[in-house]
């Protein structure tokens, strides 16, 4: 059941973006494309050839499936509801994060690989972005670790139903970290705009502009895993403890589609933020998740 709960996930994330999609054009009264939408554009991308710059080197076309694998790696890592995880063992969310943080690097490496200014000046702004989430992932997984005095997903995950009241303030805290971690990650907006043109502005996309073909399908691919593992962790938070696995599984995938369905009302109602402003938008879950492991330290440790 385990594995077909994974499979599950691994063919859902391009069914996840189309609900962002369809949200953003009924909320600007289009009928917009059909949710199953990525789908055909993943299989139009699969067949299409593709054009390889001849500066490029062999980190260049080893990024869209590395980029598969780190995002697969991370998702046999986190819990499932009722489930828990594929892989577990103490510290296994630092592995986590290093699963994120090879595909990030590669990522970097591979734009600055191309030669091209505009690519280089996003990769720049990805790693100055991508260094601010990391700490503040690590505090929110040690808040975490704090609270339950355990250090694997799984255990820690499972714990949290029998931890003290005071714990409802610092899953809420810690589920508007990861949500913001999600936007960052996943390259919305606030942070940045999927659907922009413009390379001045643009971070994540600048940075595959001269990936075309299954490659690009690929990273597409990649990019809505990654937001998918991060939905699942922010579930993880709010399931309720249900005994009936049936009701677990509903209210998961119902947390999930709501996460998405969330997105998609922000880039309705909230433009791209100007780029100076944008570390401090990403500081805010910095800050949250400090509170969180200060109201654990608080209760926990009896600081005054």
């Amino acid at each position: 059941m385990k594995l077909l709960l994974v499979i599950v996930i691994l063919v859902s994330p391009f069914f996840f973006l189309g609900i962002i999609n369809k949200v953003k054009a009924v909320w600007a009264g289009r009928k917009g494309s059909p949710i199953l939408q990525p789908y055909y554009d993943f299989m139009k991308l699969i067949r299409k050839g593709e054009v390889i710059s001849r500066t490029t080197s062999f980190i260049f076309q080893a990024f869209p499936s590395i980029s598969i694998a780190s995002a697969v790696f991370a998702l046999l890592l986190i819990p499932f509801p009722f489930y828990g995880s594929v892989i577990s063992f103490p510290g296994d969310f630092v592995l986590f994060a290093y699963a994120f943080g090879f595909s990030k690097f590669i990522m970097v490496l591979a734009a600055l690989d191309t030669g091209s200014s505009f690519e280089g000046m996003g990769a720049s702004r990805e790693a100055t972005y991508s260094t601010i989430v990391e700490t503040a992932f690590f505090i929110v997984v040690g808040s975490l670790a704090l609270l339950t005095s355990q250090t694997s997903f799984s255990v820690i995950f499972s714990s949290l139903s029998v931890s003290a009241g005071y714990s409802v303030l610092v899953k809420i805290l810690l589920v508007i970290s990861l949500f913001i971690m999600l936007l960052v990650e996943g390259s919305r907006i606030p942070v940045d705009d999927p659907n922009t043109h413009l390379e001045l502005t643009m971070i994540h996309e600048v940075m595959i502009l001269d990936y075309s073909g299954p490659d690009l399908a690929f990273i597409l691919y990649s990019s809505g895993l990654k937001m998918t593992v991060l939905s699942i962790l922010i579930s993880d938070l709010v399931v309720p403890a249900f005994p009936n696995l049936l009701l677990v599984m509903a209210s998961f995938f119902l947390i999930l589609l709501m996460i998405f369905t969330a997105i998609g009302l922000i880039e309705s109602f909230i433009a791209r933020s100007r780029m100076s402003h944008v570390p401090q938008f990403i500081f805010v879950m910095t800050a949250l998740s400090l509170t969180a492991f200060a109201v654990i330290a608080f209760f926990l440790r009896g600081v005054k």
